[in-house]
């Protein structure tokens, strides 16, 4: 579980197509202190597994199912990544919860001097999106200021942009979008009922907990 606050801003200094999958080698100094072989670490909000690490750099493999539904498959070697450890348990939860899982890719639509980004979404993610609520773009937590049909704005202040990939991303690039995993949570409880489910009989819940 990772908190959309970003440790480093990283590069990828190798890659090497396996077939539909790829091996990526990245730079991290900051991430890869105190991180072994098999730990996770957040790629632009992708969570991937570290394979080999040392001098800095760490390795993870990325499958084609990651290449498809994220913006990984169109990084190149010199291309900058936002880089986060997950948050250790009793820590700080200073953005929100973040799985590392994205949910699509959006296209960054406009932007303007004053730090405003309007980001284009791809279709099925709206309904997941409130104004004032919590998303995560390219592994950044934020807050969305203006929820539409098919997008969605974001204030970035000078310490976001000068620190991650928003910074230098341009217009018409992919971005990375991880929805409030509770706004999937409640959808999928309610169905197509629209009710929340009643305890089965047995159950320890009392029936105020479910009112």
């Amino acid at each position: 579980m990772f908190t959309g606050i970003v440790e480093e801003l990283g590069e990828v200094v190798a890659m090497e197509d396996r077939g539909g999958s790829a091996r990526f080698r990245l730079r991290g100094p900051a991430v890869t202190e105190g991180v072994k072989h098999g730990d996770s670490i957040a790629v632009n909000g992708v969570c991937l597994t570290v394979v080999e690490t040392g001098g800095g750099e760490f390795t993870a493999d990325v499958i084609a199912e990651t290449l498809g539904r994220s913006s990984l498959g169109a990084l190149t070697v010199g291309s900058r990544v936002n880089l986060e450890r997950p948050m250790a348990l009793g820590g700080r939860l200073d953005g929100h919860l973040v799985q590392g899982h994205v949910d699509g890719t959006g296209t960054l639509a406009a932007r303007t001097e004053d730090g405003t980004v309007t980001v284009q979404l791809p279709p099925g993610l709206a309904r997941y999106i409130v104004e004032k609520g919590s998303i995560t773009v390219d592994g950044v937590s934020l807050t969305v200021v203006e929820a539409g049909d098919d997008y969605f704005t974001i204030s970035l202040i000078p310490t976001t942009l000068a620190l991650t990939t928003l910074g230098i991303k341009d217009v018409g690039d992919p971005v990375n979008l991880e929805v409030d995993v509770l706004a999937k949570y409640v959808e999928r409880l309610l169905g197509r009922t629209g009710q929340l489910p009643v305890p089965a009989t047995g159950s320890t819940e009392t029936k105020e907990a479910v009112k």
